[in-house]
C-alpha cells in the first residue's frame, strides 16, 4: 500500500509539471517568466534562496547582483556567517549528538534532501564512522511531489530520484537538510517517508536555522542558529554542489532608483535655501 501510494502521489506530481508547461501565468510577464525559468529553484525551498526578478541586460561577475523593484534597482550584499571550518564543526558536533541521543547506530539511517542535504548527509555519516568505525546507510529524497506550493511556482522544481538503503519501516530515520525556514520542506520530506513505510522515529538535523517557522517542526540537532528577516536569505555553498564551502546571509539593501531620487530631493533642496538666503 505504501508503494502504492507513492506511485500515485509521482503520478500526480508528473500531471502538474504537464499542466504547467505554458511560458506563463497570470500576473507574469511572458518576459518575467522566462527571466525566472532561467534560474532553477532549489529541491528544497526552505532556504530563501530563490531571487525576485533579474534586471534584462545587466550581468555581473562578482559583488552585489542586481534586482528589479518597482523603484529600481536593489543592490544585494552578503555576509559570510559560517566558513569552511566552522562547518566541519558544526557537522562533527551533530555527529556526536545522533550518536548519543541513539545510544549508538543500530538501525540508524541518514536521508539526505535533495539537493545539498544529501552531501552533508554523506559527511555526517563520514564523522559517526570516524567516530564509532561503522558504516551508517545513507539515503537521498526527493520531495518535490509532496511540497505544497506546486500551483505557486512558475517554474516546476527540477527532479530528483529517491533513493533508499532498504525497507524505511522500524528504522531511526535522520532526514538531513541545509537551512531550516518555514518548516513546509520538512513536512513534505516527513510525508515522502512515511509513504514508504513506517519508521521507528524521524528525526531532523540542519546546517541552519533561520527561523520564521509556519508549522510546527523543530530541528533535534542543529549545526548554526541564525536570526533573520523575511527579506534576508541564508544561502549554503558547499563543494560538493558549489565548489567550496561556506553560508553566507544575502541582505537587499536600498534600491538605485530610490538612492538617485534621494540625491535629486536634498539637491534641491540645497538649492532652495541658497536661494532663499540670497
Amino acid at each position: 500500500m505504501a508503494g502504492l501510494a507513492c506511485c500515485q502521489k509521482r503520478r500526480q506530481y508528473d500531471i502538474i509539471l504537464q499542466v504547467r508547461d505554458g511560458p506563463s501565468r497570470e500576473g507574469v510577464s511572458e518576459r518575467g517568466a522566462s527571466t525566472l525559468a532561467e534560474e532553477p529553484l532549489n529541491q528544497s525551498g526552505e532556504a530563501g534562496k530563490g531571487s525576485d526578478h533579474v534586471v534584462p541586460g545587466l550581468t555581473w561577475k562578482d559583488g552585489p547582483k542586481p534586482l528589479a523593484s518597482r523603484q529600481g534597482v536593489f543592490c544585494m550584499s552578503e555576509k559570510v556567517i559560517m566558513s569552511t571550518e566552522e562547518i566541519r564543526r558544526a557537522l562533527t558536533r551533530i555527529a556526536h549528538e545522533i550518536i548519543e541521543r541513539n545510544h549508538g547506530c543500530d538501525g540508524l539511517v541518514l536521508v539526505g534532501v535533495h539537493t545539498r542535504g544529501v552531501p552533508l548527509a554523506n559527511r555526517i555519516a563520514a564523522s559517526v564512522k570516524a567516530i564509532e568505525e561503522v558504516d551508517i546507510l545513507v539515503g537521498k529524497l526527493d520531495i518535490g511531489p509532496y511540497r505544497d506550493d506546486l500551483d505557486l511556482l512558475v517554474t516546476p522544481p527540477k527532479s530528483h530520484p529517491s533513493e533508499m538503503p532498504g525497507d524505511v519501516s522500524g528504522k531511526r530515520m535522520v532526514i538531513v537538510d541545509d537551512v531550516l525556514y518555514t518548516g513546509r520542506s520538512i513536512r513534505a520530506a516527513m510525508d515522502a517517508l512515511i509513504d514508504m513505510g513506517r519508521p521507528r522515529h524521524i528525526q531532523l538535523a540542519v546546517l541552519v536555522d533561520r527561523g520564521h517557522r509556519e508549522l510546527p517542526i523543530r530541528p533535534d540537532y542543529v549545526g548554526k542558529n541564525v536570526p533573520t528577516s523575511k527579506d534576508e536569505a541564508i544561502e549554503v555553498r558547499l563543494r560538493e554542489t558549489d565548489g567550496k564551502d561556506e553560508v553566507v546571509i544575502i541582505s537587499r539593501g536600498a534600491t538605485v532608483g530610490m538612492a538617485k531620487e534621494t540625491a535629486t530631493s536634498a539637491v534641491s533642496r540645497r538649492r532652495g535655501e541658497q536661494d532663499g538666503s540670497g
